[in-house]
């Protein structure tokens, strides 16, 4: 059984991943890592960064009825993510030694105090490659940056498929992969082949391809089609398999980027049966709020929310900190491909939040069960159950006064390491800065 990570509940707890054969770490120091990405030829450690197609701050087109925060003008919205991403970078991000050639290493720590300064997750380097390509053009170091975190997820691969990252650094138990940091670092690799371009010293586009196929071939159920916690998991397997999906990692915007990448069917029936899971759930778990659990198990072809301490602890069938995040990615989705089944399930929760805090998002709870009931010891306030559903209000022109009360809740506030790493990605799409390749 992997080891979890476990918040006290008044600092805004997340259990980060899953449960795991232990399997003996490499020991490979950092600083005598080499990366293994694809190297242009006559590629040489002094490249200078490439030329930036898409500079922050972008102003992305989303759909025409979507809307942004309409009371800070699109200058002061732009300098709320430039600050806070300063922010963010001063405290979380770390240069941690060198490859064997002499490039920096950078690693997304996982929290601020002395010993989670000392671990990477993959999810934290995922979110890291999603942001740094988006700030270039404003952060002059981003491709320098952006290169450092992948050579450090690179120097750090999976026992079980090595094209993907240990989702726990330097924990030497289940040095495996976790679903969600694998998808979003492939996602950056082709955010970041679509700023640079992929003629530099890294192959943004091959390696992206590369992770893209591991992700498909170890962590995606051959008959589910849905996403598996990780590639440790058997397909078929008892307590832990394809039918075990975790709703945060219907990941559909990276789906649909993965297929466009790559032009592989497999990744537009992989979206088909996520959203088909996620409207199923909606319909006979949380017809009235829209919520999704942390985890889903699909039995006899019928999904429904995980029992108790089915992986992580007692809120498994609870909308909590993992299902948090499920109304900025399907907000985003249906944002910026004008998805109606996205649009349909984002907004589902979003005007159920709305009238269930009475307008007022700082009465918003951490964690709920799927009938809207607050989960015991949930009252407090934490961004990441605030600033994701700013995304979804963002489908709504009716929730405009909703959506701008949400950003003033959010743009200055900081938390840790995960909050603050979602709640700036959110800041990104409020602002109308996230695009996509």
């Amino acid at each position: 059984m992997r080891k979890i990570f476990w918040y006290p509940v008044l600092i805004a707890a997340f259990i980060l991943s899953a449960c795991a054969p232990k399997i003996p770490a490499t020991g490979v120091p950092v600083a005598e890592a080499t990366s293994t990405e694809t190297l242009a030829p006559a590629a040489n450690t002094s490249v200078s960064p490439q030329p930036i197609a898409r500079p922050f701050p972008q102003h992305a087109q989303y759909i025409s009825n979507s809307i942004l925060p309409n009371h800070r003008s699109q200058a002061e919205l732009d300098d709320d993510v430039r600050t806070f991403y300063e922010y963010w970078k001063s405290e979380y991000l770390i240069q941690d030694g060198m490859t064997g050639d002499g490039r920096l290493l950078y690693r997304v720590a996982f929290g601020k105090n002395k010993d989670a300064q000392k671990t990477t997750v993959s999810e934290g380097q995922g979110y890291g490659m999603l942001i740094l390509p988006v700030m270039a053009g404003y952060d002059p170091d981003a491709q320098t940056i952006f290169d450092g975190l992948f050579a450090f997820a690179r120097a750090h691969p999976s026992e079980v498929d090595s094209r993907l990252m240990d989702w726990n650094v330097p924990n030497p138990e289940g040095n495996d992969s976790a679903f969600d940091g694998d998808a979003d670092i492939a996602f950056g690799l082709l955010l970041a082949d679509a700023q640079w371009g992929s003629d530099g010293r890294v192959n943004y586009r091959a390696e992206a391809e590369k992770m893209i196929s591991g992700i498909l071939e170890s962590t995606i159920g051959p008959a589910s089609h849905l996403p598996m916690l990780g590639d440790w998991v058997d397909a078929n397997g008892g307590d832990y398999n394809q039918f075990t999906p975790r709703s945060s990692d219907f990941m559909l915007l990276n789906f649909r980027a993965f297929a466009q990448a790559t032009g592989n069917p497999a990744w537009d029936d992989v979206i088909r049966q996520s959203q088909a899971v996620i409207a199923a759930i909606q319909k006979e778990h949380s017809p009235e709020t829209g919520l999704l659990p942390d985890f889903i198990v699909v039995r006899d072809g019928v999904p429904q929310p995980a029992q108790s301490n089915f992986l992580e602890n007692v809120t498994d069938g609870a909308y909590n900190y993992n299902a948090g995040r499920d109304p900025w990615r399907l907000g985003l989705d249906a944002l910026i491909h004008d998805d109606p089944d996205s649009r349909a399930s984002t907004l589902r929760i979003s005007h159920w939040i709305q009238n269930s805090a009475g307008n007022d998002p700082m009465n918003i709870r951490a964690g709920y069960a799927l009938d809207g009931t607050p989960l015991p010891n949930s009252d407090y306030f934490s961004t990441f159950f605030i600033a994701p559903m700013g995304v979804a209000a963002m489908n709504d022109p009716a929730q405009q006064q909703w959506l701008n009360a949400i950003y003033d809740s959010v743009r200055t506030t900081h938390e840790d390491y995960y909050e603050d790493s979602v709640t700036l990605l959110c800041l990104m799409a409020m602002s109308g800065n996230f695009w996509v390749p």
